[in-house]
């Protein structure tokens, strides 16, 4: 019973803790791509444009841009779903704040798309895998599929398209083409990932809805 009380107590700080971990690589990838003059898609890659072409905070544009999405998550997600987003996107949103206290660094547009790309990827599935995600299309893409059927690549590629074109007004195209690769890269980490933990992703970010057939 010791050891049963000690995993309830444990498991539920390490759930948090991956939850933080993938925040920061997150939070990495972002700054990242910001310096290298490149996006990412979903609601961060909108906030990134966004920040650039009206010049302001990143993170205030982040948390803006997903509140809506917050109330659709709590009204078709589930309140736990929904509280685990809200405590991921302050986070990220206060982790990408400290930016602007630090040196800018030197990095080659091509190698902070890839390396960002690589850190957003990394970090999405670690929010994905205990129950949770930066919200926007995330949440919408979860629902499509959930009430649908509908693949929520094919979801997530619309949102990412729709971003891509309001970037023309920001960036050249040469930093449109690589934020194309940077969305690449993290979308291909997602699918890989999405590929190997289907099952448990599926139990973990969905609400688990009671069947009541045969219950008689």
């Amino acid at each position: 019973m010791r050891y049963m009380n000690g995993f309830k107590t444990k498991a539920p700080r390490r759930k948090w803790l991956h939850l933080a971990l993938g925040c920061l690589l997150t939070a990495a990838g972002l700054m990242m791509l910001k310096h290298a003059q490149v996006f990412t898609g979903g609601t961060a890659g909108m906030a990134l444009s966004l920040a650039h072409m009206l010049h302001l905070k990143f993170y205030i544009l982040f948390f803006l841009l997903n509140f809506p999405f917050l109330l659709f998550s709590f009204m078709t997600m589930g309140r736990s779903f929904t509280l685990n987003t809200i405590f991921s996107i302050m986070l990220l949103s206060a982790l990408t704040s400290v930016d602007r206290f630090l040196p800018p660094p030197s990095i080659s547009p091509t190698v902070g798309a890839i390396a960002g790309g690589i850190l957003i990827g990394v970090g999405v599935c670690a929010l994905f895998r205990n129950g949770a995600s930066l919200g926007g299309s995330n949440i919408v893409a979860l629902y499509l599929n959930r009430k649908f059927r509908i693949n929520p690549g094919k979801t997530n590629f619309v949102f990412d398209s729709t971003v891509l074109l309001i970037s023309l007004f920001a960036y050249p195209v040469a930093n449109l083409l690589l934020s194309a690769l940077s969305i690449a890269v993290t979308s291909s980490i997602m699918a890989l990932y999405k590929r190997r933990n289907k099952p448990r992703t599926h139990k973990s970010l969905l609400p688990h809805k009671p069947s009541f057939k045969n219950r008689h």
